[in-house]
């Protein structure tokens, strides 16, 4: 960067976006205002402006990235290069690994509810519970 020249910069709902933690600007605004998102340790709001550096908190569903901006893209790209806009902390990817598995888990553990009506069996052996 020549003297003069400004450090590159980018709304911080369009670098969300753009790295595809969410799938519009819309979304990506909401979980800024709704405190989702923190800026290098703070409450910050959608037009704020990032720069490369800049570390990010993002908490989406029950899960956390702890990340730090690397790249600030002209536009939004796939998946397979949007994971270069950021590095992630070890500890993070640690965590959230583990809670996946953990959901995994309950899911699979958790009883699934019948699909569709009750078969002529089926409600044959529900009259003989409740018919006593």
């Amino acid at each position: 960067m020549n003297a003069g020249e400004r450090a590159p910069e980018m709304r911080l709902d369009k670098w969300l976006w753009a790295a595809r933690f969410f799938k519009t600007r819309q979304l990506a605004i909401e979980a800024i205002n709704g405190g989702k998102v923190h800026l290098n340790g703070q409450r910050t709001k959608p037009g704020k402006t990032v720069t490369v550096g800049s570390r990010l908190i993002i908490h989406k569903e029950s899960l956390e990235w702890q990340i730090e901006i690397r790249e600030l893209p002209k536009q939004r790209r796939p998946a397979s290069e949007a994971v270069n806009f950021y590095q992630e902390s070890e500890s993070s990817l640690l965590n959230r690994q583990r809670q996946i598995e953990e959901q995994r888990l309950l899911r699979a553990a958790a009883p699934r509810p019948a699909q569709g009506k009750p078969s002529k069996r089926d409600r044959r052996m529900i009259h003989s519970f409740t018919r006593k």
